[in-house]
């Protein structure tokens, strides 16, 4: 049978597998040919294989651009699974990078709060030391002021002490125990008084209000007549004892001691 050249052309082009069936089909025209009784029916049977081909081609063909379509998507397809590969290679860096930073910051919350404790303990311990400096200033001071004020309450105020001041507990009027820092009985013009004080290392408007509800108001109705008085080596400002004053209250100083 003959073939063309553009024929032979494409059957190199083929793929093995491809090549052999059209061989073999160019081996069983061959068969046909020398079977066929005239050269019009070869003709005719040559006519319809190469249209047969020519069919066959096109569809190879047209597979071949489907495939080569195929493989094009394939490659992008592939392009974006490296892209969204690399991405996450990122994200997953990133996430690391973030977890060792809370692991960080969790690590120095959790010395802060160490050291926060520990200040807080150093802060009891100190307010303690202090509070207990505080009393004892306190003390000292009232225990002066149980030695001076007889004589400068009578000097500045005709108040007769009778007995000593000291420091005591006693009952206020719904009958529960106060602590009163300096206490004690006296008399002004025969007119008896109790004398009710309280020492404070620097006196505040503060403290003159804390000693009124304190003790004064609590103490009220108790006694006739209500003497009271504030020791201190200093005030917090320069009209602190004009303020105890206007309340009846009289202040007295360490260096009047």
């Amino acid at each position: 049978m003959p073939v063309s050249v553009e024929f032979i052309r494409k059957l190199e082009r083929m793929s093995p597998e491809l090549r052999d069936v059209l061989l073999a089909l160019l081996e069983e025209v061959e068969r046909q040919r020398e079977e066929s009784v005239t050269r019009r029916e070869f003709l005719e049977f040559a006519k319809r294989t190469e249209e047969n081909f020519q069919q066959v081609w096109k569809a190879i063909k047209e597979l071949t651009e489907a495939q080569k379509k195929t493989e094009q998507r394939l490659t992008r397809l592939e392009r974006v699974v490296e892209e969204l590969a690399e991405a996450q290679k990122r994200t997953e860096q990133r996430l690391t990078r973030l977890e060792k930073v809370v692991e960080e910051l969790a690590e120095a919350q959790k010395r802060t709060e160490e050291e926060l404790r520990k200040l807080i303990q150093e802060h009891k311990e100190t307010r303690k030391q202090l509070g207990g400096l505080t009393i004892t200033v306190g003390y000292s001071l009232e225990n002066e002021a149980y030695r001076a004020l007889p004589e400068l309450l009578k000097r500045d105020h005709a108040v007769m002490v009778e007995g000593r001041l000291k420091r005591a507990y006693i009952k206020d009027r719904k009958g529960n125990y106060i602590e009163v820092n300096i206490i004690g009985d006296g008399k002004v013009n025969g007119k008896r008084v109790k004398i009710v004080g309280e020492g404070k290392v620097q006196l505040s408007k503060n403290d003159v209000d804390a000693f009124v509800r304190r003790k004064l108001k609590r103490l009220e109705g108790l006694f006739e007549n209500v003497f009271p008085v504030l020791v201190t080596h200093m005030t917090s400002s320069h009209d602190v004892e004009e303020y105890a004053l206007r309340k009846g209250i009289k202040v007295y100083y360490s260096y009047d001691f």
